[in-house]
């Protein structure tokens, strides 16, 4: 029986992939962000030391896009230089280890979606620490790391675009939505499952892209989440990013390819409009 750590365990994703490990009896030791501090070198080698996992997935993550404008030295201690340890800890103690990147690696110039193998350029500080932790795994881990870039994602609990697109419908909001900025919303429930079936398939180590599949617009998927609410979508207002400055630029194309999969043998994931009905994150508001 696989023994499973996970870190950041009460972020979207950690939570997720706990409840769906715990649900099939799994060893799992989940640890929250008071309980591992990635940034602790030591206290990260002697926790991994003492566990010895057979996979380590790294939910612990600075995901304050803009405060790593002018914070990103604090954001790559977590995203970056954290990540290098606790690769190297996984090495010790001859762990995989799987690292939930991001789109943001990538400028979003693309006019296709970026498969696996593309260069990254990150547009923002955010993207190049989380650019960090990928290099750092990847070479700290050349047998047993793997990079798993998603975007868009959502949960039932956590901050994140579903939620605050329905709790703005109930209030009677009429919002404005950016239009111009395209990528693949992904349930965290369906990513949580494609990190399980990853460690259990045998694929080669490396990069792989885990998000739902389609693509959409943040404004698409606003009208998309008022429809299902049984709001009129018209209430949703189209906007450009001109209109929404914030300090961190956003790739204005991010959609991912997923030719990793197929190479590895497992079918990419289901449609981002399937998984967003069945989710039932908007029935938990």
């Amino acid at each position: 029986m696989t023994r499973w750590m996970i870190t950041g365990a009460s972020g979207m994703l950690g939570t997720e992939l706990a409840a769906r490990l715990r649900a099939e009896g799994q060893p799992v030791l989940a640890f929250r962000r008071h309980e591992l501090d990635l940034r602790d070198t030591p206290a990260v080698h002697h926790l991994v030391t003492a566990c010895r996992p057979d996979v380590v997935v790294n939910c612990a993550a600075w995901n304050a896009v803009d405060e790593a404008e002018t914070r990103e030295d604090e954001a790559l201690a977590v995203n970056g230089t954290g990540v290098r340890a606790l690769a190297e800890a996984c090495g010790h103690v001859g762990a995989w280890m799987i690292q939930p990147s991001s789109d943001y690696v990538f400028d979003g110039t693309a006019l296709d979606p970026y498969p696996e193998d593309a260069r990254p350029s990150p547009v923002n500080a955010y993207g190049r620490t989380k650019l960090a932790g990928e290099r750092a795994v990847l070479e700290a881990l050349p047998r047993g790391g793997y990079v798993v870039r998603t975007a868009w994602l959502y949960a039932a609990t956590g901050h994140n675009f579903i939620r605050t697109m329905t709790r703005l419908e109930g209030d009677g909001v009429a919002p404005d939505v950016v239009g111009d900025q395209f990528g693949q919303p992904t349930w965290a429930g369906d990513l949580a499952a494609r990190i399980v079936d990853l460690a259990r398939s045998g694929a080669p180590p490396g990069v792989y892209h885990a998000t739902n599949s389609g693509h959409t617009s943040w404004y698409g998927l606003a009208r998309e989440i008022f429809t299902l609410l049984g709001a009129d979508p018209v209430r949703v207002a189209e906007i450009s990013s001109k209109d929404l400055p914030r300090p961190a630029p956003r790739p204005a194309y991010s959609v991912l390819g997923h030719d990793g999969w197929r190479r590895a043998g497992l079918p990419p994931m289901r449609h981002w409009r399937e998984a967003l009905r069945e989710s039932r994150v908007l029935a938990a508001g």
